[in-house]
């Protein structure tokens, strides 16, 4: 796919979405940084050891196990230092809570400050290219309460505002966009905002400035629909159709975590062009994750009265909500005809398009764009204040940067960093011709 493998570190690197991406796009891992340990022993065991794609090439002066940015930096200044302008993309997804609209975005929520340490971690290294993603919201300013004597909510600069100037001032160009990852074949709606960062020399070098990772990004979002035989946009029935209960079999949960009495899907084959995409390198019966919610069955009925009355495709209005005595404010009845609506970490957020239930951790990957030979560690689910704390299956998920998504921007910003050096071959010619002429 690429001519030169190029190379990245993943920061904030979650339970690997990203890193699958960009090895999915030719890249070349040297390692991912991950503090929750859930998290991080599902990249290990899938972007660490042989599998389909790539595994990281990790140095030995890193153990290899959860470590938190901060402690990287405190530890490890030295070793991520030498590794300066030796590493060509830098990727990172800092935790969005605070920045999230489907949360509560608190602008004091201390994970906001982890960009902080990002840009940190970018100084050290200088790679060529940094990469981040995070939810919309990161762009949109946090309302600051004005003094008790006036009535005006004055607005402080977004926290995107901030890391693109920390950025700008050791010595980057930096550009954002929004980005729907619908439009790269996932089967999901799913906002997001990439902020691209190229190295004030390197930037100049390129046609219309960092704009044109821009530019790429839609040539390789084209391309990567034409590779894979997909459509525009993937339904969720396109996605997930083969892992319906109705017409198949149940058996006992077998998964190591799980506790007794669950069930999970047998799996049959793949009906769609997305599912056998998704099912390639998968062995028999190895998929993971499967185990169906044990919902109660007063709590199923009613699944399949909102199924079966309210628009589906859409969040339940406060109508919709009272009528059947629901509290929680975000729920969506899926619609099969459409892309999914956003995965997140909380797996009651989305109910099946025709089965009264929520979706297996399998089925939110799917939607994600994760294959089926992915495999997921740790407990399925948390609650209460351990939400704060603890990354099970679901919200690895709901965190993650879809491959497809993440595979279109590594395939764009290898062509970036080939523009780059064209042009820098290009300046080294003319400067040869140049003497050999005044010789």
């Amino acid at each position: 796919m690429n001519r030169t493998a190029y190379t990245f570190v993943d920061l904030f690197a979650g339970c690997g979405g990203f890193s699958l991406g960009l090895f999915l796009a030719g890249l070349d891992g040297k390692f991912a940084v991950e503090r929750d340990p859930m998290a991080f022993e599902t990249l290990a065991a899938n972007l660490c050891d042989q599998n389909p794609v790539q595994s990281f090439d990790w140095p030995d002066w890193l153990e290899k196990r959860p470590w938190s940015i901060e402690d990287l930096l405190s530890k490890h200044k030295k070793q991520l230092t030498a590794l300066r302008r030796h590493v060509d993309v830098l990727a990172g997804g800092p935790p969005c809570q605070g920045f999230s609209f489907a949360g509560r975005r608190r602008e004091g929520d201390p994970r906001n400050l982890l960009f902080m340490q990002y840009v940190e971690a970018v100084a050290a290294i200088q790679p060529s290219v940094v990469i981040l993603e995070n939810v919309p919201g990161m762009q949109v300013a946090h309302a600051r309460n004005a003094p008790a004597k006036t009535s005006v909510r004055r607005a402080t600069k977004s926290f995107y505002d901030k890391l693109a100037q920390r950025l700008e001032d050791i010595g980057y160009a930096v550009e954002a966009r929004l980005v729907d990852a619908s439009r790269f074949g996932v089967p999901q709606r799913r906002s997001r905002l990439i902020a691209i960062g190229v190295r004030s020399e390197l930037a100049k070098r390129l046609d219309g400035g960092v704009a044109r990772a821009f530019q790429l990004l839609e040539q390789a979002r084209t391309l990567q629909l034409k590779e894979f035989k997909l459509p525009p946009s993937i339904s969720a029935a396109e996605a997930i159709s083969d892992l319906e209960v109705e017409g198949g079999f149940l058996r006992p949960c077998t998964d190591p975590t799980s506790k007794a009495g669950y069930l999970e899907i047998e799996y049959r084959q793949p009906l769609t062009r997305y599912q056998k995409l998704m099912h390639a390198s998968c062995a028999a019966g190895a998929m993971d994750s499967m185990r169906l919610a044990n919902h109660r069955k007063d709590v199923a009925k009613r699944f399949a009265k909102i199924i079966a009355s309210c628009p589906q495709g859409i969040r339940m209005n406060d109508k919709s909500r009272a009528k059947f005595g629901l509290k929680k404010h975000r729920i969506f009845p899926m619609s099969s005809t459409d892309p999914a609506p956003t995965v997140t970490t909380l797996p009651d957020d989305v109910l099946h398009y025709s089965e009264p239930r929520i979706l297996t951790v399998r089925e939110c990957a799917r939607l994600q764009s994760f294959p089926d030979w992915f495999e997921f560690r740790g407990k399925f689910t948390t609650g209460g204040n351990r939400r704060t704390k603890e990354c099970p299956r679901y919200t690895q998920v709901g965190n993650a940067v879809p491959p497809y998504l993440g595979r279109a921007i590594g395939i764009a910003t290898s062509v970036l960093l080939d523009e780059i050096a064209q042009s820098r071959r290009f300046d080294r010619n003319n400067q040869r011709s140049v003497a050999a002429a005044i010789a």
